[in-house]
């Protein structure tokens, strides 16, 4: 399966967005409450919702990112 590569921004954002969420709002629910019971429940519904603010987050402020990285570095 292949992509167009005009979609690879909006690709990237998917994914690193959703990677992070994942690994932020698992490292942040075990260190509040532990790992308990429902933890795979509630580590779940956190990823949902706040993923839809993550995305869009990172679909923007990536470009910006890059660019200020381009002009510090050699």
């Amino acid at each position: 399966m292949h992509i167009p590569a005009r979609f690879a921004p909006i690709l990237f954002s998917a994914l690193l967005s959703a990677i992070m969420v994942c690994i932020v709002s698992a490292f942040v629910l075990a260190t509040s409450q532990g790992i308990h019971a429902g933890f795979a429940a509630q580590w779940f519904q956190s990823c949902i919702t706040t993923w839809p603010v993550a995305f869009p987050t990172v679909a923007i402020v990536a470009p910006w990112v890059r660019r200020i990285v381009g002009r510090i570095t050699a």
